[in-house]
């Protein structure tokens, strides 16, 4: 199938994430020792001092969610709770929920004898329906039901440090123990930093024992000064389990007045909190410095949870300051995302300088997304992208938000359908730059790549059938055309694989020779289109794998077969392979676009078995002497493509390449003659000849397709 064409995609490393040992002990810091499961000696910092400064929003985001616990609905007339806090440590929760009002049955406990004597006569004559008993968590006196609430502040992420077998049985002791002296309903809270296998251990045990679980991201007090990770706090409600039960229950709420969002699994879920944690540590970065590279992320819908815009962040530290230029967002329009200008890191480097803005966050919007135009996206953006500010902007600045031509632009998805080999993909149309609509394939596995582009027409009024000017209805702009305009090449390296043809030895001129032509790899089937189209003498072949994209180019893009234009379906190895063995010299031009499926190579077209010398040299056998092999090459693995063209070299005497600016593609002309290169000068002039033969009147032509342009890069290896 069609290789399609590939932008340079932004690499970004974040921050070095602060250890969890490191981030624990600031989760704890003054309000607990150092004893096993968190109780013990207490700290040697001031009490107080990391408290108020690492938990200045845990506190009040802890006493809300014991609140909703403890007091029930509004006006429900019930007993006051028992809320048991274990680990307590010296700190200070317990004692700001009592004065806080939010309930005084409180039972604190902790294995370290020196800090249960210390908050005893901290508390005692202040709070004296507040307890402090000395006690193991792992195997507590309470009668089984007793509380309504357990509270845990840290001593799960103290405990649970690794994963040894030791350690997970502690662990499983604790919530045994915590699950016998929690009533049915009741809840356990656990503020944590939510390590992945501390999360992962929380949330598979208790989901497993049929409770409700939902995780809190709390939100941030705007302290400057506060500590980057995350605060998260798990929510497990308890249920009797039942077997045969409804499914287990697993929430999210990224915000803390956000409405639940409901994840499919364990799994699924502690992804969906490391995003977060991520997230946090970009925003520290962004926040203190400006980044020497392009950071990006998704922002995700709250409905579905699927990515809604993406993010990239480009700051130009060289920009001289002003009072206005400090930071801006762009929109880019629909559809319009893989463009050079805003696909690459180059083009959204030289946005943001012609912009004039010292930092610019690009927000690219997703397919099958709603947006309410401009100003729904710029209410929608406003608060998230603000915590993505540089340094230093000035107080109540004015942040613009800018686009090209002041609208989102126009993406119509006309087909989407699963191809047993591609996968998902869509059949989508959007609306350039110049008004013109554009129909495009592109295969979900890989979004950032546009498969296959064709350029379409507006429709033309048959003669005769002018309309007073009254009458005529003007069309709508989110109605795209759907004649599809063969004339039109859109990708780059399409345009330098037709210009290949100048390399041909044949006496006869072109474009009226026969020629034939195998091409490996259909697409949307615009390049077999073009070679049919404007080669009159043309048969061309062409090998697709993938049934579906047969079905594709045939349905939406204008393609169609004919006695000078045949496809086969077959694989491309195996075609090629059956060529050779039953004879040689059969074509004049062979053309590989074809893509790899195989994502962990470092390239993405061609698969690696069709650049393999065996394959190459059948690829040799079947190809006239004059002729010419033409190969599109994705190869991100410099080792790897380094490879590949020695390779090529052994078979093919002579090799000529073409890079595509502002893409991955390389183009690749071999010859198998021993003919020596061909002078600049003559290869200019064929092409200047060329294309004035295909320009004929009556005949549609791209005017900004110049073929002596495609040659003029040219170098031979």
């Amino acid at each position: 199938m069609g290789s399609g064409r590939e932008k340079r995609r932004p690499m970004h490393r974040l921050p070095r994430p602060v250890t969890y040992a490191e981030a624990t002990a600031a989760l704890r810091g003054a309000t607990c020792g150092r004893g096993a499961g968190g109780h013990g000696a207490a700290a040697a910092e001031p009490a107080g001092v990391r408290l108020r400064r690492v938990l200045g929003a845990v506190l009040p985001a802890a006493r809300r969610a014991a609140l909703r616990v403890v007091r029930g609905p509004a006006g429900a007339a019930r007993r006051a709770a028992q809320v048991l806090v274990v680990g307590c440590g010296n700190s200070e929760l317990s004692e700001q929920m009592y004065d806080a009002g939010m309930c005084e049955d409180i039972v604190n406990i902790d294995i370290s004898d020196a800090v249960i004597h210390q908050m005893q006569e901290r508390s005692a004559s202040k709070r004296p329906k507040m307890s402090y008993l000395l006690m193991d968590m792992l195997q507590m006196d309470f009668p089984d039901a007793l509380f309504q609430v357990v509270l845990d502040k840290g001593t799960l992420d103290a405990i649970l440090t690794d994963e040894e077998e030791a350690t997970l049985a502690k662990v499983d002791r604790m919530f045994a123990e915590i699950s016998r002296v929690l009533q049915v309903g009741g809840r356990y809270l656990c503020i944590s930093l939510a390590q992945a296998h501390v999360l992962k251990k929380a949330v598979e045990y208790f989901s497993q024992e049929g409770w409700v679980v939902r995780v809190h991201q709390v939100a941030s007090s705007g302290d400057k000064q506060q500590f980057v990770l995350p605060i998260f706090v798990y929510v497990m409600t308890k249920f009797k389990k039942v077997p045969g039960s409804a499914p287990q229950i697993l929430e999210i709420c990224p915000e803390e007045e956000d409405k639940p969002m409901r994840m499919e699994s364990a799994e699924r879920l502690v992804e969906a909190v490391k995003d977060r944690q991520h997230y946090a540590l970009l925003r520290s970065q962004l926040s203190k410095a400006s980044s020497g590279e392009q950071l990006s992320l998704d922002l995700c819908s709250k409905d579905s949870g699927r990515p809604r815009y993406t993010l990239h962040v480009v700051d130009s530290p060289t920009m001289k300051p002003s009072r206005d230029n400090h930071f801006a967002i762009f929109i880019i329009p629909q559809g319009r995302e893989t463009e050079w200008l805003f696909g690459t890191e180059e083009g959204r480097r030289q946005l943001a300088a012609s912009a004039g803005f010292r930092r610019l966050v690009t927000a690219a919007l997703h397919r099958e997304q709603h947006y309410e135009g401009m100003a729904g996206i710029q209410a929608e953006l406003s608060g998230k992208v603000m915590e993505l500010a540089p340094p230093g902007l000035p107080a109540r600045q004015q942040v613009p938000f800018l686009s090209v031509g002041g609208d989102i632009g126009v993406r119509t998805v006309q087909h989407r359908d699963i191809s047993a080999l591609s996968g998902e993909y869509v059949v989508e149309d959007v609306k350039g730059d110049d008004k013109c609509y554009f129909r495009r394939l592109v295969f979900l596995s890989n979004r950032n790549v546009v498969q296959s582009e064709a350029r379409l027409l507006a429709p033309a009024p048959l003669p005769g059938q002018k309309k007073r000017r009254k009458d005529r209805k003007k069309p709508s702009p989110t109605e795209p055309p759907s004649a599809i305009d063969k004339s039109y090449l859109c990708c780059e390296h399409h345009k330098a694989m037709v210009a290949g043809l100048c390399l041909l030895g044949s006496p006869d001129p072109l474009p009226g020779a026969p020629l034939t032509v195998l091409v490996v790899g259909l697409g949307g089937g615009s390049l077999p289109l073009f070679l049919h189209d404007y080669f009159s003498q043309a048969r061309v072949a062409v090998v697709e794998i993938d049934p579906s994209m047969l079905e594709v180019a045939t349905r939406w893009f204008g393609f169609s077969q004919g006695d000078r234009m045949q496809v086969h379906i077959s694989d491309g190895l195996d075609y090629v392979a059956k060529l050779a063995a039953e004879a040689s010299a059969q074509y004049d031009a062979i053309m590989f676009d074809v893509d790899s499926k195989d994502l962990t190579v470092g390239m993405s077209c061609p698969p690696p078995a069709f650049v393999e010398k065996p394959f190459l040299q059948k690829v040799k056998t079947i190809l006239k002497p004059e002729g010419v092999f033409v190969l599109n090459l994705v190869c991100r693995d410099a080792r790897l493509k380094e490879s590949v063209l020695a390779t090529l070299r052994e078979v093919f005497p002579l090799l000529y390449t073409r890079r595509i600016d502002g893409e991955v593609n390389e183009i690749l002309f071999c010859q198998p003659g021993p003919e020596g290169p061909r002078d600049p000068a003559e290869l200019l002039a064929r092409a200047r000849a060329l294309e004035g033969a295909l320009r004929q009147p009556g005949r549609p032509w791209d005017s900004s397709y110049v073929l002596a342009d495609m040659l003029q890069a040219v170098k031979i290896l």
